[in-house]
């Protein structure tokens, strides 16, 4: 693998809400660099709230991407407002950079590789539980399904397909040469790959195909009541689909394309060795020059 990004599993237990800040206005990290923050919750004051690499900050992001002083939330008009302080990065709210935005529930704000959910209203308690179960299923910068959803998935449709007799198959690529686009565009431009590229390939697939970023540039799609011929196309429309697609960030192009490995499930596998096959056609793909679907 191009990267060396892992993908962080929280127990539930560690991102318990403090009981005494329920029901008040706050973000909740979502997605992060840094395992120590993950889930945390962050209670917006009326003093305001400092994001940036310096250690004034009410929230303190180590990070290169992030410039010393970046960004601060206020209270105005009762409602609260994100504004930007000239930072080298800029500030994102909803993939949009903004110099200053008013926050609705919902809202995700973005600050180098770090993302926060911003929760408000009387059922702060509720949104902070659905945040934290989605936590565990959806990978916080793709959409996509995490690698825990994925596995649970496919112990799920093991056994159905078994039952009904019934093909499935699983295709698993990576972005080819992830580390030179961090290294030539930056991270921020790595993640915006990422997303950019998981919103594309969920257009291409079926309600019942389960996309999972399995781990770094990794993903997975898990392909029900699709035998192996039919994957194969599948996976060749993706590929194509993303080797044409203009990935443009701050007004640069970013050439992407991806290597895929295909595998039909086959009598006596279990989920690892359906997933080991599909991921030693990845790397034939890889080995054989890759842009291109190995099955």
């Amino acid at each position: 693998m191009d990267s060396d990004i892992k993908t962080r599993i929280t127990p539930l237990e560690d991102v318990k809400p403090d009981k005494s800040d329920k029901g008040e206005d706050c973000l909740v990290v979502i997605y992060t660099s840094d395992a120590r923050q993950f889930g945390k919750r962050h209670v917006l004051a009326n003093e305001g709230f400092s994001l940036g690499r310096g250690g004034e900050n009410t929230f303190v992001l180590e990070n290169d991407s992030v410039s010393r002083r970046h960004c601060r939330i206020e209270r105005k008009n009762r409602a609260w407002v994100v504004m930007d302080l000239d930072s080298t990065n800029g500030t994102y709210v909803n993939d949009e950079q903004v110099k200053e935005y008013q926050l609705r529930r919902g809202d995700q704000v973005k600050v180098g590789d770090t993302i926060l959910k911003f929760l408000s209203g009387s059922d702060v308690e509720a949104q902070y539980h659905e945040t934290i179960y989605k936590m565990t299923i959806i990978d916080g910068l793709t959409g996509a399904n995490n690698k825990r959803f994925l596995l649970e998935s496919l112990e799920r449709e093991i056994p159905r397909a078994r039952r009904h007799q019934r093909p499935l198959s699983l295709g698993m690529f990576d972005i080819d040469h992830f580390k030179t686009v961090n290294d030539s565009f930056g991270h921020l431009a790595g993640d915006y790959v990422l997303k950019e590229l998981a919103t594309l390939v969920r257009t291409r697939l079926r309600p019942d195909d389960v996309l999972a970023r399995y781990g770094g540039e990794e993903f997975c799609i898990a392909l029900p009541e699709t035998p192996r011929e039919g994957a194969v196309v599948i996976a060749e429309q993706i590929r194509t689909l993303i080797e044409r697609h203009r990935f443009v960030f701050e007004s640069e192009s970013i050439p992407v394309t991806v290597s895929i490995g295909v595998a039909q499930l086959e009598d006596r596998w279990d989920v690892l060795a359906f997933l080991k096959c599909a991921d030693e056609k990845l790397y034939e793909a890889k080995r054989g020059g890759r842009n291109k679907v190995c099955f």
